[in-house]
């Protein structure tokens, strides 16, 4: 099984091939030019964000810094996907985010976990689990989704929260673990922000 087949087998495996390291690195220093872009070089980040990630959509935008384990090797992102700065991938396995999601500052996805029995941390084992985010869904600023999860689309998960387990379509979802506390619906359809009426025009 070479260290690709490792990476996708959802299975535990020894993080100590070579020639895994290798290839890290090299997807590594792509996401060091990423960063080192100055704000006006658009088209150049663009660019760089094709070479790192498996798919990239159109009108894709992630404000660096980005870390990745993998520089987005193995992230698949639809179209106009946002990212504010600090988005952190542990990319170790495949991360689907779908068209028009949202991710706040300091927003952590991670695919990878590490065994409980003790002896098999000393021996450097991991696992990869993939993470799917929906459609047109937004996390607010520091969540953080743990590996093996599914958001479904159009929902709205509260800053801070951690997200442990899978979460429905539709929904809003808070806390730590996080869990949905009411659906979207027609109070959403006339209310922007608690109060806040949506206006008849939107300038």
């Amino acid at each position: 099984m070479n260290f690709e087949e490792k990476l996708h087998s959802r299975s535990l495996y020894r993080c100590t091939d070579d020639s895994m390291a290798a290839a890290q690195t090299a997807c590594l220093e792509k996401q060091y030019d990423y960063n080192l872009t100055r704000p006006s070089e658009g088209e150049k980040r663009a660019a760089l964000l094709r070479e790192m990630f498996a798919e990239v959509g159109e009108d894709c935008y992630i404000e660096p810094p980005l870390h990745a384990n993998w520089a987005g090797r193995h992230v698949h992102l639809g179209r106009n996907v946002y990212a504010n700065f600090g988005l952190t991938l542990v990319d170790d396995t495949d991360i689907h985010i779908g068209d028009y999601t949202m991710l706040g500052p300091n927003v952590i996805i991670a695919t990878a976990g590490h065994p409980i029995l003790p002896v098999l941390r000393e021996e450097i084992c991991q696992y990869n689990l993939p993470v799917n985010i929906g459609r047109n869904c937004w996390l607010g600023a520091g969540v953080i989704v743990l590996p093996g999860v599914t958001i479904g689309d159009n929902t709205v998960i509260g800053a801070g929260s951690v997200v442990t387990r899978d979460i429905p379509a539709n929904v809003v979802a808070v806390g730590s673990p996080c869990r949905v506390v009411r659906e979207i619906g027609e109070h959403d359809r006339e209310f922007y922000f608690r109060d806040k009426r949506i206006p008849q025009e939107i300038p």
